[in-house]
């Protein structure tokens, strides 16, 4: 599988998926095809967890503001059947049942930032610029950034942010809880918690990925139902046996997704 405006690599289980569509990464027609094309790679099993990133000056500045001009031409079938594109991907990495981490330097607003917040750990430079600008062109954050947002920063702080516009940076949006980290080097630090996750158990990893979100989604004591269902299914796993093997045995254990 080729991509023209991403560059997509897979190492020791660890995909990375870098935007590079010069000069400011914008999603262009081609790169929502090719980020859906992208989150197919992640579904591998060769791969446990994901990497987005972009480059040191830009994550991306999100949709092309081309393309909204096309869609000037298009019907409300055509704009709504091309947003899915993206909205697919996004949804994609959010359901996927393996961690993807989004490591953000430089301008990260947008469509950018939308997919971001489809990632389950952000880890931002101090400096990075953040935010949503979309009622420069009249528009809103269409794809994730008003249902998503508000799901990490609270009603408050998502409509204070949206409606202004304001741009914040890492460390900003790190005391709102946009990010969970704020590192010098995003894609080392990125990379660092990428290698950590492949020393965890696969199916404990990404069932407590869906389960916390699943939690996030409906009330306690559904909740508490689909936690305890995935716990009684992890009790029967060859690593949970291997885990209490190694801690009684006082080593690391040796974990095979199995």
């Amino acid at each position: 599988m080729s991509f023209d405006t991403l560059d997509v690599t897979v190492d020791d289980g660890v995909a990375t998926v870098r935007i590079d569509n010069d000069p400011v990464n914008a999603i262009d027609q081609q790169m929502r095809h090719e980020l859906a094309e992208a989150v197919d790679v992640l579904r591998e099993d060769r791969v446990r967890v994901g990497v987005f990133a972009g480059s040191a000056d830009v994550f991306s500045v999100g949709a092309d503001v081309g393309l909204f001009e096309e869609a000037q031409e298009w019907t409300t079938h055509e704009f709504r059947s091309n947003s899915r594109i993206l909205g697919r991907a996004f949804d994609g990495i959010e359901t996927l049942e393996k961690p993807v981490i989004a490591a953000i330097e430089g301008t990260c607003v947008g469509g950018g930032l939308e997919l971001a917040l489809a990632c389950d750990v952000r880890i931002a430079s101090p400096d990075a610029t953040l935010g949503f600008p979309e009622h420069n062109i009249g528009l809103i954050p269409g794809l994730g950034g008003c249902s998503r947002f508000v799901q990490l920063v609270g009603p408050g702080v998502a409509k204070d942010l949206i409606l202004s516009g304001e741009l914040i940076d890492g460390e900003r949006a790190r005391e709102i809880r946009l990010v969970e980290r704020v590192d010098d080097d995003p894609q080392a630090a990125a990379d660092e918690y990428a290698a950590n996750l492949l020393e965890q158990p696969p199916q404990a990893v990404g069932l407590a990925k869906r389960v916390v979100n699943a939690a996030r989604d409906t009330d306690t004591q559904t909740a508490g139902l689909i936690e305890s269902l995935a716990q009684s299914t992890l009790l029967e796993t060859a690593d949970h046996r291997e885990g209490i093997t190694a801690f009684r045995e006082k080593r690391d254990a040796d974990f095979t997704g199995e």
